[in-house]
């Protein structure tokens, strides 16, 4: 079975930094692309970041460029989201999710079949 689990989101003041993890289990994590997401009360889901652990391959949403470094740890099966300067619009619940490429749309997400969700994790950042 596959599963996600993430950590590491909290409060904290703009300009500060929080680092979330994606911990898989029970697949083999090199055949996936990982990618962060995140809801905000009230808006659609945004697409945050991805990556391809098979070729490192790596996206961004124009929101979060310069700010936030995705990365992977292929030994530990987890992926990382840095996310410094926040400010209170990064205000969301983070999810994970792992998918499979099936082709390449306009975004880094389109195109993914999702295989697994994270129950995801709140990042609230105070002004």
């Amino acid at each position: 079975e596959v599963q996600l689990v993430e950590s590491g989101g909290g409060l904290v003041q703009a300009g500060g930094s929080l680092r979330l993890s994606c911990a898989g289990s029970g697949f083999t994590f090199d055949d996936y692309d990982i990618g962060w997401f995140r809801q905000a009360p009230g808006k659609e889901r945004e697409g945050v970041s991805g990556i391809s652990v098979r070729d490192g391959s790596i996206y961004y949403a124009d929101s979060v460029k310069g700010r936030f470094t995705i990365s992977s740890d292929n030994a530990k099966n987890t992926v990382y989201l840095q996310m410094n300067s926040l400010k209170p619009e990064d205000t969301a619940v983070y999810y994970c999710a792992a998918g499979f490429r099936v082709y390449y749309g306009s975004s880094w997400y389109e195109g993914l079949d999702f295989q697994s969700w994270g129950q995801g994790t709140q990042v609230t950042v105070s002004s």
